[in-house]
């Protein structure tokens, strides 16, 4: 029985004359990364994510690389990666430096905040994780999608609602954002206007930009809205009453990995989105 048990061992390590190589383990670093992976079939793969990962729900039982957005050598060596997926900026250059000379292959992946963006997103995750059929695959519906959304959002829009995104972290913690930001590409997405352009990526909020904003709506991820305390603790907060969105107590809160990731979920984004904002055209 003994030498059965090696035979069989032995002939699942080899197949057709190839050694049958492991699966890769894997660390993402982004939370559009990890939803990326997952949909190409390869969430078993993962060994831990970065703290912004939440969706599918299987990511949130896995491992943190970190408590935080900073990345340690040891902290990424404890899980044994063969592979971190990262964003531009997420790893010093030592840390990356000293992966790449301990064998570990650091991927980082670039994304552009349109629907092109999304698609060559998805593509490169799949060419990384070596996915590249399942990939194409999953573009293609993707992109079918995006285009079904766009046609409903078209023949729905005729008025722009203003949109002013604030980012918040507590009331003393607060930006709001600019022209050329995933918001920005979001929001215009959607039907939206955003409300603010004299500026990009985010600046700090102040009552005298939101009053010159004057939006029609006030856009938050669902955090957000909850660490001021709600969405009558936005309406409350100073200079909001004298905009058209406090007027008509008009506060949008969404989830924010779906809202900005811009990968496989950006139809259900636009959809969602446009239709909340459908209400104030």
């Amino acid at each position: 029985m003994k030498q059965l048990k090696t035979l069989i061992c032995v002939g699942l390590t080899f197949l057709m004359g190839q050694t049958v190589i492991a699966q890769k383990r894997i660390i993402t670093l982004s939370s559009a990364l990890s939803e990326t992976v997952y949909a190409l079939g390869k969430g078993e793969n993962i060994v831990a994510v970065d703290v912004t990962s939440e969706y599918p729900a299987a990511v949130k039982q896995k491992p943190r690389a970190s408590r935080d957005r900073t990345f340690s050598l040891e902290g990424l060596l404890s899980f044994k990666p063969d592979m971190v997926l990262t964003a531009p900026s997420e790893l010093t250059y030592e840390v990356e430096s000293k992966l790449k000379r301990l064998g570990v292959k650091v991927i980082t992946i670039n994304q552009e905040y349109s629907t092109k963006g999304a698609i060559r997103f998805i593509k490169d995750v799949a060419t990384a994780v070596g996915a590249i059929e399942i990939g194409n695959t999953l573009a293609a519906q993707v992109q079918q999608d995006i285009n079904k959304t766009l046609a409903v959002v078209k023949k729905n829009g005729s008025k722009s609602p203003k949109v002013l995104f604030i980012y918040a972290r507590g009331v003393g913690m607060m930006s709001v954002a600019g022209k050329g930001s995933h918001i920005d590409a979001i929001i215009s997405l959607s039907g939206g206007r955003n409300a603010v352009q004299e500026f990009s990526d985010f600046k700090p909020y102040t009552t005298e930009a939101l009053i010159r904003a004057n939006p029609d709506v006030l856009l938050l991820f669902d955090f957000g809205t909850s660490s001021i305390g709600g969405k009558q603790a936005v309406l409350n907060m100073p200079g909001v009453a004298l905009t058209n969105a406090g007027k008509n107590q008009q506060v949008i809160s969404m989830n924010g990995p779906l809202l900005i990731n811009f990968s496989t979920r950006l139809p259900q984004a636009i959809k969602e989105l446009s239709m909340q904002l459908s209400v104030f055209k």
